[in-house]
C-alpha cells in the first residue's frame, strides 16, 4: 500500500505534495528543464509516467502535462489531459493559456504563413498575461508618418504641442490619465492640479492646426466626425453616435477603422446582424488586421455563434499574439466549450490514472467507494458519449477538417448531455487544427493524434489581399505647401527651431526668448507664459520642424545659413564684442553677475548659444558710455530665477582696450584689442624679480595683519591668496596675486583701472606697493 498523500491547498492549480516513495521530485525537475529547453515531448513523458506511478491522479501534473502536448503540438493528447485536470476541478480560462496560444500558432504558421511569433512559456499559470493592445491599423511594414498622432495613429486632430516638443490629438491627452509624455517620459507641465484642469489647459498648436484643415480637409472632417461620434457614445447616445459613424462613412466609404468603429457600436447597441456585416466586410479587406477578426467574434458571440467566434479570436491572437484580451476570450470560450462543469463526478480516485503512452487496463470500484473507474466514465466525444458520438455522417466530405472515427479514452460522464460538444466537432472548426487517428497496435490502445504536418484547405482557397491602410504615407501636393505657413510673426522669416508656449503659438525659439525677456506674456494673445518662463522649458516642436525639413528645404537652407552668419558675427571676439557695463573686474578674479535687465539677458544668452561663452567688463563712463580699458569675462555657471533674473559665475581672462564703442540689440559693444605685458630680460628681469618678492611678501603681511572677520569676507568673496608664480611672465597678464589683490585693496575704480591698463609688470608692482604703504600707514591702530 502506498504511502498516505499529504494535500496542501494551493491558489491556482490545487498542487499536491507526496511523499517521496510517491512523486520523484528529481523526475520532475527533469521535466522542468526539458520544458524549458523545448523538448516538450520529453516533458509530457515524464509527467505521463509520474501520473502512472500515482496511487491517486494530481491535478498539477496533469495541466503541465497538458500544457507539454499542446506545445509539442499534439492538441488531442492534450485536451485529453486538461480533461482529465477538469475531472479533479473545473478549470479556469487562464489555465488554458498555452493551448490557445499553440493552436493559434499553428494558425500562424500553417494557415497565415506569418513569421514566429515567439512564445512565452513561463508563468504559465498566473494572470501575469502581458497587457497587449490591438494596433490600431493592419500590421505592414509602413513609412513614418509625420501627420499621425504618437498615441493613436491617427491623423493628428486639435494638435497641442506638450512643453517637450511632441504633439498630440487633446483628446489623446485628455484621454489618457498619465502626465507623463509617451514619446520621452517627461512631466506634463500644466497651469492647474488635477486631470480635469490639464486638459482645459491644453491649446492647440494654431501653425499645425491650421496645416491639418489646409493639407487635409477631408480627412480631418472624418477624423472629427470620428471623434465626435465616440463622444457620444461615451456620454451613452447611441443614435446620435450612430449618425455621426454614418456621416463620416458617407465621406470616406473605404476607411476600415470607421467601420469596424460602426460595427462595435452595432454590437453595443446589439445590432449584432449588422455588427458582423460590417465586420466581414472589414475582414475581407484588410485580412491580416486583428482588430476587424476581433470585433467580428464579438459579434458571432452575440449571435450566440460561439464556435465561430473562437475561430475569430484564435485568428486575433495569430495574429497578435501580445494582444491579452482577445486570447482571455478565447480562453474562456474554449474552456465552456471543451470543458464545461463535470457533475455527480468524484474528485478523488483509488484506480491510477493511465499513462498517455500505456496500455488501458481495465479498472474497477473500490469497495470502500463508489466512484466510477476510468473505464465508466466517457470523454465528451468519445465512443461512450451517449449525446454526441462521432461517425463518419458528422462532418460533410467538403470539410477539410474531417474527423473519422475518434476513440478517445474514456475520462467522465456528465449529466448534462444538452451542454456538451463533441471534441472533434469544436476541433473543426479550428482553423489550422486537424484531427486524425493514428491507428494503434490494439483497440485498446490510447490514441496519439497530432497536429498534421501539413493543414488541408480547399482548393479554391482565396488569396490574401494586399492590405491597405489609413497609415499609408499621406503626400501633399506642392500647389499647398507654402512658405507663408511657417513664417515667425516677430521677425518675418521662416522659422529656425520653432518653439510652440502653452498658448499654441508658433515662433522661432531665440525670437521668442528675446520677447520673454522684456515680458511674460505670448507677444500675439497676450497670455501669462510666466510658469512657461519659469520653467526655462524652451523645447523646439518637432513636428513643425520636420514638416519644414522635408517640404521646405532650399528656404530652410536659406534661413540656416543667415543664422549660422549671424553667429559666426556673435562669435568675433575682437569685432563688436558685448560690453557689460558695471563694475571692475580683473583677469583670473571671479566676478558673479545679477542679470535682470532684458539687454543683458540677450547678450548672455547669445554669449553662451556662439559657444565662446565670453564677454567683455567695463565701468561706466559719463562722455563715452564705458570705459577705454577691460576685462574679458567668461560664464562658468548660470543660474535661472522663476522671473527670467539670473545669477551668472564669471571669471576674468584677460585684458583689453576698446577702440571704438558701438550698440546692437540694446545692449553695448566695441571693436577692442587685447593688452599684454611687455617682457624684459637679463639685468632688469633679475630686478624685477627682486621687486616681486618684495611686494609680495608685503602684500601678505599685510592681508595676515588684518582683522579676523574682514579677512573671512575677503576669502569668501575672493578665495585664498594665490602664490608666486615660478615664471612672472608666462601669463600675459603677470602674476595672479597681483590681480587678486588689487580687487580687495580699497582703491577707487579709476585707479584700479589705471592699474588695469598697464602694459609693465614692473610699475604695476610698484603701484602695489605705494597702495599698501599708504593703506598700512593710513589704517587705524
Amino acid at each position: 500500500m502506498l504511502p498516505t498523500m499529504e494535500v496542501r491547498s494551493m491558489q491556482r492549480s490545487d498542487l499536491f505534495f507526496l511523499d517521496p516513495p510517491s512523486l520523484c521530485s528529481e523526475m520532475l525537475g527533469v521535466a522542468e528543464e526539458a520544458f524549458k529547453a523545448g523538448n516538450f515531448l520529453l516533458a509530457a513523458e515524464i509527467y505521463g509516467s509520474q501520473l502512472d506511478e500515482l496511487p491517486q491522479p494530481e491535478r498539477s501534473l496533469y495541466l503541465k502535462k497538458g500544457d507539454s502536448l499542446a506545445l509539442a503540438g499534439q492538441v488531442t493528447d492534450a485536451l485529453a489531459s486538461y480533461t482529465r485536470a477538469a475531472v479533479l476541478r473545473q478549470l479556469c480560462p487562464e489555465e488554458l493559456g498555452i493551448l490557445v496560444e499553440s493552436i493559434a500558432q499553428n494558425i500562424r504558421d500553417k494557415e497565415l504563413k506569418l513569421p514566429c511569433a515567439k512564445r512565452k512559456t513561463d508563468n504559465i499559470h498566473t494572470n501575469g498575461e502581458s497587457q497587449g493592445k490591438a494596433p490600431p491599423y493592419p500590421e505592414q511594414p509602413l513609412e513614418s508618418d509625420l501627420f499621425s498622432c504618437p498615441m493613436c495613429s491617427h491623423l493628428l486632430l486639435d494638435p497641442v504641442t506638450l512643453n517637450c516638443g511632441h504633439s498630440f490629438c487633446k483628446k489623446c491627452l485628455c484621454d489618457r490619465k498619465s502626465t507623463e509624455c509617451s514619446c520621452c517620459n517627461s512631466r506634463i507641465k500644466s497651469k492647474a492640479e488635477g486631470h480635469e484642469a490639464l486638459c482645459v489647459d491644453m491649446k492647440v498648436n494654431v501653425v499645425l492646426g491650421n496645416l491639418m484643415e489646409k493639407w487635409f480637409g477631408a480627412e480631418t472632417k472624418v477624423r472629427r466626425l470620428s471623434v465626435e461620434g465616440d463622444t457620444l457614445w461615451e456620454n451613452k447616445d447611441m443614435i446620435g453616435a450612430l449618425e455621426k459613424f454614418n456621416t463620416a462613412l458617407e465621406l470616406a466609404p473605404r476607411d476600415s477603422l470607421l467601420t469596424v468603429q460602426r460595427a462595435q457600436l452595432y454590437s453595443a447597441m446589439k445590432n449584432y446582424k449588422q455588427a458582423l456585416s460590417d465586420a466581414e466586410t472589414v475582414c475581407r479587406k484588410q485580412p491580416l488586421w486583428a482588430k476587424g477578426h476581433y470585433v467580428k467574434a464579438q459579434a458571432l458571440s452575440g449571435m450566440g455563434r460561439t464556435e465561430e467566434s473562437l475561430k475569430e479570436f484564435l485568428h486575433c491572437v495569430a495574429l497578435n499574439p501580445e494582444w491579452s484580451s482577445a486570447k482571455a476570450e478565447a480562453q474562456k470560450i474554449m474552456c465552456e466549450m471543451l470543458f464545461p462543469a463535470f457533475e455527480n463526478v468524484q474528485a478523488s480516485f483509488t484506480a491510477r490514472a493511465p499513462a498517455p503512452y500505456t496500455r488501458l487496463k481495465p479498472l474497477t470500484l473500490n469497495s470502500s467507494n463508489s466512484s466510477p473507474s476510468v473505464d465508466d466514465v466517457s470523454l465528451p466525444g468519445g465512443s461512450k458519449d451517449s449525446a454526441f458520438r462521432l461517425t463518419k455522417a458528422s462532418f460533410p466530405k467538403s470539410d477539410p477538417f474531417q474527423v473519422k472515427n475518434v476513440d478517445c479514452p474514456d475520462i467522465c460522464e456528465r449529466s448534462d448531455d444538452k451542454a456538451t460538444k463533441t471534441l472533434g466537432s469544436v476541433l473543426s472548426c479550428l482553423p489550422g487544427v486537424g484531427v486524425k487517428r493514428k491507428h494503434a497496435s490494439t483497440s485498446e490502445d490510447i490514441h496519439n493524434i497530432a497536429l498534421p504536418a501539413k493543414v488541408f484547405r480547399n482548393d479554391a482557397e482565396p488569396q490574401l489581399e494586399e492590405p491597405t491602410s489609413p497609415l499609408a504615407v499621406r503626400k501633399i501636393p506642392k500647389d499647398l505647401v507654402d512658405s507663408s505657413d511657417f513664417e515667425c510673426s516677430l521677425c518675418m522669416r521662416l522659422f529656425y527651431e520653432p518653439a510652440a508656449p502653452p498658448c499654441g503659438h508658433t515662433f522661432c525659439l531665440k525670437c521668442l526668448e528675446r520677447c520673454l525677456d522684456h515680458n511674460p506674456h505670448c507677444p500675439l494673445c497676450k497670455e501669462n507664459l510666466s510658469q512657461y518662463l519659469a520653467s526655462r522649458a524652451y523645447k523646439k516642436t518637432f513636428l513643425t520642424e520636420e514638416l519644414i525639413i522635408r517640404y521646405l528645404p532650399e528656404e530652410l537652407s536659406e534661413r540656416k545659413k543667415l543664422y549660422e552668419e549671424e553667429m559666426k558675427e556673435l562669435s568675433n571676439l575682437n569685432k563688436d564684442v558685448p560690453i557689460f557695463v558695471c563694475t571692475m573686474a580683473f583677469p583670473t578674479i571671479p566676478c558673479p553677475l545679477h542679470v535682470f535687465e532684458p539687454r543683458y539677458r540677450l547678450m548672455i544668452r547669445r554669449s553662451i548659444e556662439t559657444g565662446t561663452k565670453q564677454f567683455g567688463m567695463c565701468i561706466a563712463d559719463e562722455l563715452k558710455g564705458f570705459a577705454d580699458y577691460g576685462c574679458m569675462l567668461q560664464v562658468r555657471d548660470v543660474k535661472f530665477f522663476p522671473d527670467g533674473r539670473s545669477v551668472v559665475d564669471t571669471i576674468g581672462l584677460s585684458r583689453f582696450k576698446v577702440l571704438s564703442h558701438g550698440q546692437r540689440d540694446g545692449y553695448n559693444t566695441a571693436n577692442i584689442e587685447y593688452l599684454e605685458d611687455k617682457k624684459v630680460e637679463g639685468q632688469d628681469y633679475e630686478e624685477l624679480l627682486l621687486l616681486h618678492n618684495s611686494v609680495y611678501d608685503q602684500a601678505l603681511a599685510w592681508f595676515s595683519s588684518l582683522k579676523d572677520n574682514l579677512r573671512a569676507q575677503i576669502l569668501n568673496h575672493f578665495g585664498p591668496m594665490p602664490s608666486k608664480d615660478p615664471d612672472l611672465q608666462s601669463s600675459p597678464s603677470g602674476p595672479a596675486w597681483c590681480w587678486w589683490m588689487l580687487a580687495v585693496l580699497p582703491l577707487e575704480n579709476k585707479a584700479q583701472l589705471t592699474i588695469l591698463a598697464m602694459t609693465s609688470l614692473k610699475d604695476r608692482l610698484q603701484a602695489i606697493r605705494r597702495v599698501l604703504f599708504f593703506v598700512t600707514r593710513k589704517r587705524p591702530r
